[in-house]
């Protein structure tokens, strides 16, 4: 007999909200960092941009500084500020990394046999996803655990609002189920309410169940993570009961369109260096991102429970990036919060597409320009998760500024070319001041920042011929060729992504809500009239750019070309990039080659092995639920009619779906009647379902028998 069940007994526990002004309650068990890495990581990057400002401050004070230069200055400060933080803690992150992989133990478990104490629940929270995908996903990674020591179970905690995928999840969780091995414990939950989006969904599982377990893995729809990675998390939260997370930094796998292929490739080749280095400077203050990571329920629970933001979205309301905020109250608290750069076998499947990953990035972008009313109303909260933070806000903030910047330089050089100069101080003066640059100062200045730009890059190669898995399975010309070809494109996508980013920021500032639309994880294959549209910010930007730089001389447009080419050729771009069949002619080309894609990890190949179970599924109509007592009755203990209402509350698609059976004569007219929210709150509540059924069987009923 298998025990598997739709949803375990509740075993509830509180979560309160934490209040943004109160002071911390500190875990005095957690050991501190050491503060020295954190003053040496921002002090250099100090240094640096305030030696590239004042060199800056040098090229444009030939004949003094005209109000127009002070503002490029300041756009100047703000972006080598960002770049040289970036540069110092790759570079640490280099070091960090070389070391790594000479190092005499490179075994991610400690010992295979060890009894691992607490309970742990690996949770896949999902919204209107791809149900083959996830649900092959679960099957693996549940069977993965079946003899794992300790015990562990899966919850498939779906907030699904689309009445057609709610039906084809409950028929894959019905063939799931009669797949499992005996004893592996598989769950699953649809939430009648979408309150607070995901950090909501995990709140709510947390608050009904989380008293039974003690340990929480986080997926997210395209995760995928080794049988000994997983065991070994949970090893290391017994080992360590002053730890409320460990983060791990997941490689990408499965890119097939050029654009995925490239994100892989760089993930794999420089996420090592980057991760080392903020694991390095971080320490037990590290950051979440959301998933492929375990947290420890209590300390979740107890000091991470997210209040809203006051007003309206999309500044206010549910925090978007919940997970940074997560990760900072739980540091408040006094709990460690790590990350994992040399605990491999985490994984997760990248955007497919440029348009993909804007449409992503709206909801994260506003997510971060959220955190700058958590940064300015959250007591408490240390220095370095304030850090977190603000890095997070400046990923997004990065974009604009370099726009401004390109936007101020063009300015300047079109004002000395047709406007009538009125640069004269106070005091009398012959001549004009007239807008003049030290050029070869400016020059030495361009190649620095282009050197500390790339360095990154560098650092990425020289891993990769170092590293034995990178050796064995790439070689080293074809990580050569990858980081020529990955560099150039990332070159000519980096002006489209600043646009989108910019576009970004724009909207939210607006206040144009981003929404929380679900990820594509397969190639869309836009048409290219899509790309256009989508694209035609970009094309116009780069239309003004190049006529106003030919205006001021042909030499300036061509020093601006790196930027105004990619935009001019955003669609064709993005159009070719986002094709899986520009990611197999690079991959007959032996171009971007990464070492999950020559030997894909277990959990990957097991997953996609999976899948052809849940094509096909019979999953039933309404229409056919209407019909057949026994298909609603078979679908009873699969549904969750928990409804989070107070004493008096209604909710109102359901109540406007009761009150429509009296408007509309027909089974067949109501159904039609019916609006998606209206049908998915039916399908939550299956006593309203049958309760309208009869309503419609009375009314046949009396018709029949003439009874009026």
């Amino acid at each position: 007999m298998i025990t598997f069940c739709a949803r375990p007994a509740e075993y509830p526990i509180a979560m309160p909200d934490q209040a943004f002004k109160t002071g911390p309650t500190v875990n005095r068990r957690a050991p501190k960092s050491l503060m020295w890495r954190k003053v040496i990581v921002f002090s250099l990057a100090l240094v640096l941009a305030a030696w590239a400002t004042t060199e800056m401050y040098y090229v444009l004070n030939v004949s003094g500084v005209t109000v127009l230069e002070k503002v490029l200055l300041g756009v100047f400060s703000l972006n080598i500020s960002w770049i040289a933080y970036a540069f110092v803690s790759s570079t640490i992150g280099f070091l960090a990394a070389m070391a790594g992989l000479f190092a005499a133990s490179k075994s991610t478990t400690s010992n295979a046999t060890q009894m691992i104490a607490g309970r742990t629940v690996v949770v896949f929270p999902i919204y209107n996803e791809d149900v083959e995908r996830v649900f092959a996903t679960v099957e693996s990674t549940a069977e993965s655990l079946a003899n794992a020591p300790g015990r562990f179970e899966c919850f498939i905690l779906s907030d699904t609002n689309d009445p057609e995928i709610a039906l084809r999840e409950e028929a894959a969780f019905e063939r799931l189920r009669s797949r499992m091995t005996p004893g592996t414990l598989v769950h699953y939950r649809r939430r009648t309410m979408n309150l607070h989006r995901k950090a909501g969904n995990i709140r709510d599982f947390i608050t009904r169940w989380g008293g039974r377990y003690d340990y929480m893995i986080v997926f997210d729809a395209d995760s995928f993570m080794e049988r000994d990675t997983l065991i070994e998390l949970a090893r290391r939260m017994d080992a360590s009961p002053a730890t409320g997370l460990i983060q791990t930094i997941p490689q990408l796998v499965g890119g097939r369109t050029l654009f995925a292929r490239t994100q892989q490739f760089a993930a794999a080749l420089y996420g090592p260096v980057l991760g080392s280095g903020l694991a390095w400077w971080a320490q037990n203050e590290g950051n979440f991102w959301g998933h492929n990571a375990i947290l420890r329920i209590s300390a979740l629970a107890n000091a991470a429970g997210l209040p809203e933001i006051p007003g309206r979205a999309p500044f206010g309301g549910s925090i978007l990036s919940h997970d940074f905020v997560e990760a900072a109250l739980l540091r408040r608290a006094g709990w460690n919060v790590q990350i994992a750069p040399k605990l491999g076998g985490s994984y997760e499947q990248g955007p497919p597409s440029i348009i993909d990953l804007s449409i992503r990035d709206r909801r994260w972008c506003q997510g971060n320009m959220q955190h700058m009313a958590v940064l300015l109303k959250t007591r408490g909260l240390t220095f370095t998760s304030r850090m977190h933070l603000i890095i997070g806000i400046f990923s997004y903030l990065a974009s604009p500024l370099w726009l401004l910047f390109i936007t101020v330089g063009m300015l300047l050089s079109l004002q000395n070319m047709f406007l009538t100069p009125a640069y004269f101080g106070e005091t009398a003066a012959l001549f004009p001041s007239w807008p003049v640059i030290d050029s070869e100062r400016s020059l030495h200045l361009f190649t620095a920042t282009m050197a500390i730009l790339f360095a990154p890059k560098l650092y990425g190669l020289i891993y990769g011929l170092a590293s034995p898995r990178w050796r064995r399975t790439v070689g080293p010309a074809k990580t050569a060729m990858g980081v020529v070809a990955e560099t150039l494109i990332s070159v000519l996508l980096a002006p489209v992504m600043m646009v989108e980013q910019t576009t970004a920021v724009y909207r939210v500032f607006t206040g144009r809500d981003g929404g929380w639309n679900p990820q594509a994880r397969e190639s869309n294959e836009y048409t290219l009239s899509d790309t256009f549209r989508h694209h035609a910010p970009a094309i116009v930007l780069g239309v003004v750019l190049t006529v106003s730089a030919f205006a001021i001389s042909p030499i300036f447009a061509a020093w601006l070309a790196p930027a105004t080419i990619g935009m001019l050729l955003a669609a064709t771009l993005s159009y070719w990039t986002g094709r899986t069949k520009s990611g197999e002619f690079a991959l007959r080309m032996n171009l971007l080659e990464s070492p999950e894609e020559r030997d894909p990890p277990q959990s990957y190949l097991d997953s996609v092995a999976s899948r052809p179970a849940y094509q096909d599924l019979p999953a039933p109509s309404l229409a056919s639920l209407f019909s057949d007592r026994n298909l609603r009755n078979r679908r009873t203990h699969v549904v969750d009619t928990h409804w989070p209402l107070a004493h008096s509350e209604v909710h109102a698609p359901l109540a406007i779906a009761r009150a429509r059976a009296n408007r509309v004569s027909t089974i067949g007219e109501y159904i039609t009647a019916l609006e998606p929210k209206e049908k998915l709150a039916l399908l939550n509540s299956p006593g309203d379902l049958d309760a309208v059924i009869d309503q419609y069987d009375a009314r046949a009923l009396d018709f029949a028998t003439g009874t009026t």
